[in-house]
């Protein structure tokens, strides 16, 4: 069996903010709002806070009359549509595979949106496993959540392996405490725990969140990383 590398999807395989502009630029249009209203939900946006509070705000500012369920629904369904798989990424995965990685994704979030994107993309065919905690009821950093995604690849956790992502407590700090070696993708950030996850993380882990084996910038930056450890 080949070694493992498991990936985060939001903000590592894909990149949300894009997605999320054309997803603002349909619904300012859907709901036919003032066209400065895009920039405002682009602004406000953040990947860190829950969906429905954000929606529950902008269903306040806007004076919509859906139920913020509703439009929570409408963004589950919606944005899968908008997302992007880079050629480049396409190509990492599929160059791990041929030197006999065994892939998984390990994400947190609502299962119909998840693997909408995940679908949509393509990505199931390119990974051997998929972890989505809205499917499992589990969410990273929990230790278990990892074990699914690494024996639904035919691995053990073990045995070792690689952690890939962008977000310092569940990726970094949750892939090193079930003993993965892992790539924080840290745009330019500090390691530190974002404080929308603080809570959750010191909850699953004992220490503070551990200094990650390799920092890139960019996810197609791990694969060479990666293949240079087959």
């Amino acid at each position: 069996m080949g070694p493992l590398a498991l990936f985060d999807l939001d903000d590592t395989l894909i990149a949300l903010a894009p997605a999320f502009r054309r997803f603002a630029r349909d619904f300012v249009r859907g709901f036919t709002l003032p066209a400065e209203s895009e920039d405002w939900l682009v602004e406000a946006w953040d990947p860190y806070q829950r969906r429905d509070e954000f929606f529950a705000r902008v269903r306040e500012r806007y004076g919509l009359t859906e139920p913020v369920e509703v439009l929570w629904r409408l963004y589950r369904t919606r944005m899968p549509e908008f997302v992007e798989l880079r050629d480049e990424v396409r190509d990492g995965l599929a160059a791990l595979r041929r030197a006999g990685w065994r892939l998984g994704i390990v994400t947190n979030g609502e299962a119909d949106n998840q693997l909408g994107k995940i679908e949509r993309t393509g990505l199931d065919r390119l990974v051997d496993s998929v972890a989505v905690s809205g499917a499992l009821d589990v969410r990273k950093p929990d230790a278990e959540i990892f074990r699914i995604a690494a024996e639904g690849a035919g691995c053990a956790l073990a045995d070792g392996g690689w952690m890939v992502g962008d977000n310092p407590g569940a990726d970094i700090g949750g892939g090193a405490a079930v003993g993965l070696r892992t790539i924080w993708i840290d745009r330019g950030r500090e390691l530190a725990v974002p404080a929308a996850t603080a809570t959750a993380t010191a909850t699953a882990l004992a220490t503070p969140t551990p200094t990650a084996t390799a920092t890139v910038k960019d996810v197609v930056e791990a694969f060479p990383l990666l293949l240079a450890c087959r």
